[in-house]
């Protein structure tokens, strides 16, 4: 609601279960709150798209065809997918269905994603983070598809959702289980006036006091390397594209895809408020577009870590 309510066009989310990539405890919906919720979100001129965006295992698939059929019977106005059997029973079963290719798709090229349009009615795709602006413009001038691009949120280390990192420490991955670092696994010992935090037994870090712990991940882990101690995989990082608005604009890129979920009511409030902001001035007068600097400002006060990128957009030599 507070993202619909600040001014998003569409709205991501998932069920209470493994059929999505952010399946921690505490997060997601029920039957009565989605549907709350996309009543909510059509009363306003908004959509609601359901992240199916796991890989079923051996033996589950009735699980993720269920998922599929609540989706629709809930009146979602699209589901984003990732396995292309789950596209093919979706696609026959629900023809009416919009579906969107996930980002853990990893599908970077156009030949690819064109695949999945022919072979199951893609009618949008989300591109990996790994493109540089040039590659994305190229992509979009060799398909029919929407494309929706990554424009703000926190980095992290796995190839889009597939963290060995995760599996090694816990067993459990965003692919295989929905979540990276699952709180059974999380430890949080003080010893003195240190907070350590432990994953599988694993330590992950040390917070003195004054420092603000944060949700203990391998991949954000500080650990000690030949003697020097730091963040050897990934320090927190956020990307922010806010700058490059025109450039995503006049390319043709359809939607930008903000993260949101394990966020607080407080982030997506300020970060919708922010990036409605931009994008309205930006479509209204593209020439004379600038960023604001109370714009970043709202955003750095959300931001995981102190360091924000443009990631992988920037680089100039591709």
């Amino acid at each position: 609601m507070a993202a619909v309510d600040n001014g998003a066009d569409d709205v991501y989310l998932g069920f209470r279960d493994e059929t999505n990539a952010r399946n921690f405890a505490g997060l997601n919906f029920d039957e009565a709150s989605l549907r709350k919720g996309i009543d909510h979100a059509h009363a306003r001129g908004a959509n609601v798209l359901v992240a199916l965006n796991t890989y079923p295992q051996p033996g589950t698939w009735r699980r993720w065809h269920a998922a599929v059929d609540r989706a629709a019977a809930l009146g979602a106005d699209a589901i984003i997918v990732a396995d292309a059997g789950l596209m093919r029973y979706a696609s026959r079963e629900h023809p009416k269905l919009r579906i969107h290719l996930s980002v853990q798709g990893s599908a970077t090229n156009a030949e690819a994603i064109n695949f999945y349009h022919e072979r199951f009615g893609v009618a949008r795709a989300v591109l990996p983070r790994v493109l540089s602006l040039a590659q994305v413009e190229k992509v979009i001038g060799r398909t029919k598809v929407e494309i929706e691009v990554f424009g703000f949120g926190s980095l992290s280390i796995m190839v889009e959702g597939r963290c060995a990192l995760s599996s090694y420490a816990t067993g459990e991955s965003p692919n295989t289980h929905g979540g990276c670092s699952p709180a059974k696994a999380i430890a949080w010992q003080e010893r003195g006036t240190v907070l350590e935090s432990r994953l599988g037994g694993v330590l992950i870090d040390r917070f003195d006091a004054g420092e603000s712990p944060g949700y203990p991940t391998l991949c954000r882990g500080r650990f000690t390397v030949k003697g020097e101690t730091y963040y050897p995989f990934e320090e927190p990082t956020s990307l922010n594209t806010l700058e490059l608005l025109p450039k995503l604009q006049a390319m043709g890129v359809t939607a930008v895809k903000i993260e949101g979920r394990q966020r607080t009511s407080r982030y997506v409030e300020t970060v919708t408020r922010v990036w409605r902001s931009a994008i309205d001035e930006c479509a209204t007068h593209p020439q004379r577009y600038r960023v604001h600097p109370a714009w970043h400002e709202a955003l750095a006060s959300v931001s995981e870590g102190r360091q924000c990128t443009l990631g992988a957009y920037h680089r100039p030599w591709k």
